[in-house]
């Protein structure tokens, strides 16, 4: 079945410029509801969105108010005119919904890693044809988010969207809350190009000040539109306050964003797309090698009490064959090689002596 590009959906969406939805992490109350949502429509959301049921990780945190929440986001869309989304994890997630006038679903990101639950919002939709938003897995797996997509598709939806909302790693520091990896929105794009993109920048980010530099550049790359959290008073919100903004902030960020230009190459978004990815493992690399410092100077309080000489050579010499043939079974350069570890052995070496000082 073909699928719609999401200004298609017959929801009075915008065909010229990114979507904008916006709305609270958390449906909390009916006051902070009303009020995030108007404030939403003021800065210029063409779709509400609302946190209705909050999969977390620590079963005592606020997992949302569930029905009682979607009562006053069909309210918010009365009042604005605007139509609403929510997220949902499961069969019966979506017929409250449904039963609630809720215009469109979004799957998040721990439901796409599951196929069996994936598969059971599908069944619930058949033959509903309802728009439906698919957010990447957390892991980097794209051929999950792919198979996400699938399993809707064959259940006869049309309207079918995907989220770009970052994925999860492995480092203990990162500047993102979950690093964009930009080549693996490329990747999704050029298996399932009919497929439209809204990045989420507060889940990128996880703090409010990354989110202009984010939108803008899933704007440049081409994405279809923008889903940002927005709270009357995010300070106070009852999750993720860090990422969320104020309506007069969202108006502020909407109307500084720069429209890419339409003659630009696909080239030069795939070029620009790779080397973000590029800057990220730089960066990942940093960290480990600061890991790795840390892990040294453990090496060296150890050496220091029990005597041992900070220089073992042979130590050293097994451990550079190692890495060489590790290094040779991934195609890299050996000199390469060589030249990183001479160097991150002779600032070890560094470190150890600083240390047994």
């Amino acid at each position: 079945m073909e699928i719609l590009k999401i200004k298609d959906w017959s929801l009075n969406l915008p065909t010229e410029g990114p979507i904008i939805i916006a709305g609270p992490c958390s449906v909390e109350t009916e006051t902070q509801t009303l009020a995030s949502c108007h404030g939403a429509a003021r800065a210029g959301a063409h779709l509400l969105r609302g946190g209705i049921w909050k999969p977390r990780t620590n079963p005592g945190s606020f997992e949302g108010l569930g029905e009682q929440g979607l009562k006053w986001l069909q309210k918010a869309k009365a009042e604005t005119g605007l139509p609403i989304t929510c997220e949902v994890a499961n069969a019966d997630h979506v017929r409250i919904a449904l039963a609630h006038g809720v215009d469109v679903l979004w799957i998040g990101a721990r439901t796409t890693v599951n196929p069996f639950a994936v598969q059971a919002i599908a069944d619930a939709l058949r033959w509903h044809d309802v728009p439906i938003m698919v957010k990447n897995p957390v892991n980097p797996d794209v051929k999950l988010w792919i198979g996400a997509v699938k399993r809707l598709q064959n259940v006869g939806l049309s309207k079918i969207a995907a989220i770009h909302r970052g994925f999860d790693t492995l480092a203990q520091k990162n500047l993102y809350r979950n690093p964009p990896n930009w080549n693996l929105v490329q990747q999704f794009r050029e298996a399932l190009p009919e497929i439209s993109i809204i990045n989420d920048p507060s889940h990128i980010a996880g703090r409010r000040d990354l989110l202009r530099s984010i939108s803008q550049k899933a704007i440049d790359l081409g994405l279809d539109g923008l889903m940002i959290e927005t709270h009357i008073d995010p300070d106070n919100a009852w999750s993720d306050a860090k990422q969320q903004v104020t309506p007069d902030s969202l108006q502020e960020l909407l109307s500084g964003l720069q429209q890419q230009v339409q003659a630009e190459s696909s080239t030069t978004s795939a070029l620009e797309s790779w080397r973000s990815e590029i800057d990220i493992l730089d960066k990942s690399l940093m960290e480990l090698l600061a890991l790795r410092k840390d892990l040294v100077k453990e090496i060296a309080k150890c050496k220091q009490d029990h005597n041992i000489a900070i220089v073992q050579l042979e130590r050293w010499r097994a451990m550079v064959r190692k890495r060489l043939e590790d290094s040779k079974q991934l195609g890299l350069n050996q000199q390469l090689v060589t030249g990183i570890f001479d160097a991150i052995h002779a600032d070890s070496v560094q470190v150890q002596q600083s240390v047994s000082r």
